[in-house]
């Protein structure tokens, strides 16, 4: 394959790259702000049960000399 079909391969991959971002429907931002303020509150409360379970699992075996 020669450099201009490889430029020219490559030429239109991005523009068809191009022409699919814009038939994406993109959220608003108050959309975008909620949901990714949703996300990093589960995530955290997520983060938190699973803290808590392991400091309870760790607290078990403790108690019974592990």
């Amino acid at each position: 394959m020669s450099e201009a079909e490889k430029t020219s391969k490559a030429g239109g991959f991005f523009k068809r790259v191009k022409a699919e971002f814009k038939r994406c429907t993109w959220p608003k931002r108050e959309e975008l702000i909620r949901q990714s303020a949703l996300v990093i509150v589960v995530s955290v409360v997520l983060g938190g049960v699973i803290a808590g379970i392991d400091w309870l699992i760790r607290l078990g075996l403790q108690a019974i000399g592990l």
